[in-house]
């Protein structure tokens, strides 16, 4: 499987600002614990300076009355001096507040102060969305390998667990690298929450098979069965049927399956020669065992025109007030019986609308899910704040459409996305 640049379409968020504003807010937060220390520091320079006049007092007392004692000063002169130092003492403390008792003491607010900030980086690591701002981060750079691809798939799919699309594209990602079992557990969730469409079924059916060393089972052939009775030509049971009948040496079988899959065919699609060359090896076993090959019908391959949709995208008018010129846009199409992944799709910004875009077999997302392999599809706009092509803000959606359809689209933003 190809990873097409357009599943890397993601828009790197503003960590700067955002632990901007995280510090700030800290400093707030900080500001209430730790003006009480310093006031209480204060107060207790307050309190010593009045401690210390108090005992200058007591200590002038003590001097008269020794002077009194040795007849130095008479009852009238020690009154005086008495008045006197209450009067100095009085002075020197006016103004200074009342001590404050504090029941928390000094330690508490200083731990505090501590604590707060490293318990609101705890609670919100691990309630706070800092798993998907990381996320979203990663994705801004193209992957450096398939593996580094599965990794942020898989983190996606964690962060997302109802993302439908984010699961289809893992199962396929886990297939590509010879994973079949954690596919199939893949392609099963993604059944449950897209609906069983013919398409998925036959994703399940495969990675099933592969899964089960390529075994075929009750599970494997009621899946199948499923697929091709919603839509005979869905491609992967049909491939899907042939190897299976191939390995079981039933060679007409498989050479009947794959003609089959043969007519659905693109004629430029470069999975044709590999198909025709596995009908040749069964008809050569076919042949080679007594047997001789059945006529197929005369079918002239379907010639399938190249799909191409024009769609002019616009914002509603109550959005724009709402939005950022820098928001992501992503435009796609979008199989309305077949897969929950984009068939096409384009990206661009808030301030690049209102636009008119082609979405064609060129902007295919995967080789075999092109726009002409699908009879209908509904397009889709999605503005993302976090550039993320599967959650949003807000979203237009059209009715079911052609993919014949030559005639120009309007697509209007204007509902939540939920």
């Amino acid at each position: 499987m190809s990873v097409s640049a357009s599943t890397t379409c993601w828009i790197k968020p503003s960590m700067i600002d955002f632990w901007l504003a995280a510090g700030l807010l800290l400093l707030v937060a900080l500001s209430f614990l730790l003006i009480p220390v310093l006031r209480g520091r204060r107060a207790q320079l307050e309190e010593d300076r009045t401690a210390l006049n108090v005992a200058l007092y007591q200590e002038r007392v003590a001097e008269l009355q020794t002077q009194q004692e040795e007849g130095v000063l008479n009852a009238e002169q020690m009154d005086a001096g008495r008045a006197e130092a209450a009067r100095e003492l009085l002075a020197d403390t006016e103004g200074v507040e009342a001590p404050r008792v504090s029941r928390l003491g000094k330690p508490l607010p200083l731990l505090a102060a501590i604590l707060v900030p490293v318990l609101g980086l705890g609670l919100y690591l691990h309630f706070g969305a800092s798993d998907k701002v990381e996320l979203t981060r990663e994705f801004a750079q193209a992957p450096q390998s398939m593996e580094d691809m599965t990794r942020r798939l898989e983190r996606a799919v964690a962060a997302q667990p109802d993302s439908a699309e984010g699961l289809y594209f893992l199962g396929r990602t886990y297939m590509a690298q010879d994973r079949p079992g954690d596919a199939a557990k893949i392609f099963e969730r993604t059944v449950n929450l897209a609906g069983r469409q013919p398409e998925l079924l036959g994703q399940w059916a495969q990675a099933q098979y592969f899964a089960d060393g390529k075994k075929w089972s009750d599970k494997v052939q009621s899946l199948t069965d499923e697929a091709l009775k919603a839509d005979p030509k869905e491609v992967t049971s049909l491939g899907l049927l042939g190897i299976a009948a191939f390995e079981g040496e039933r060679y007409q079988e498989a050479i009947d399956y794959w003609n089959r899959l043969l007519v659905q065919l693109p004629p430029d699609d470069q999975s044709r020669v590999a198909l025709q060359g596995g009908i040749a090896r069964a008809a050569e076993k076919l042949e080679a065992s007594g047997g001789k090959v059945a006529q197929a019908q005369a079918q002239a391959p379907a010639v399938k025109v190249a799909a191409l949709l024009k769609v002019r995208v616009d914002l509603a008018p109550d959005l724009k007030a709402k939005v950022q010129p820098g928001d992501s846009v992503f435009i796609f199409a979008r199989a309305t019986a077949g897969p929950p992944a984009p068939l096409a799709a384009k990206r661009l910004t808030v301030a690049d609308l209102p636009a008119t875009v082609e979405l064609g077999d060129a902007d295919a997302m995967m080789p075999q899910l092109k726009l002409s392999n699908f009879p209908e599809v509904q397009l889709v706009a999605r503005i993302s704040r976090a550039g993320q092509p599967t959650a949003g803000e807000w979203i237009g959606r059209s009715q079911p459409l052609a993919t014949s359809t030559t005639a120009p689209q309007k697509l209007t933003i204007d509902s939540p996305d939920k």
